[in-house]
């Protein structure tokens, strides 16, 4: 997790009440802030023996990829790999309908598979939208 937190992170952060911290104490506690789609986005941060987790939540739906996007470089540098996990169902917790989960473990790498793995690189959503049509009229 970042060392220093972002601003705009640190003006969300709750001062009082349960799970109150310091202005200045770093990225766990619990903060509000305004998501980039409008929603307000409730954000809980720990670090756990081995682990860096971030749970967001909004009030009526779970947040979505850009909200998660946006948070997971609040806490973490753009370069850093950072995981959401889909546990089998015998260790699902679940004590939030609307919330999702960011984690990274502190003593190890994530294993990524290789970017080729995930589209093709280099191109941007339009361009490969482009290029796939050209593919399927081909066929």
């Amino acid at each position: 997790m970042r060392a220093q937190i972002i601003e705009k992170l640190e003006a969300g952060r709750v001062q009082s009440g349960r799970l109150a911290t310091l202005p200045g104490s770093g990225p766990c506690g619990l903060f509000f802030v305004q998501g980039p789609c409008g929603c307000e986005l409730k954000i809980t941060a720990f670090v756990r023996p081995g682990w860096e987790h971030v749970a967001v939540s909004t009030p009526r739906r779970c947040p979505n990829w850009d909200e998660m996007c946006f948070v997971k470089d609040l806490f973490w540098d753009e370069e850093e790999c950072v995981m959401q996990l889909h546990p089998p169902h015998s260790r699902y917790v679940n004590n939030s309908r609307y919330c999702l989960h960011l984690w990274r473990p502190i003593h190890w790498d994530i294993p990524m598979p290789p970017p080729s793995f995930v589209g093709v690189v280099g191109l941007g959503p339009s361009e490969a939208a482009t290029l796939f049509a050209r593919m399927g009229a081909a066929e």
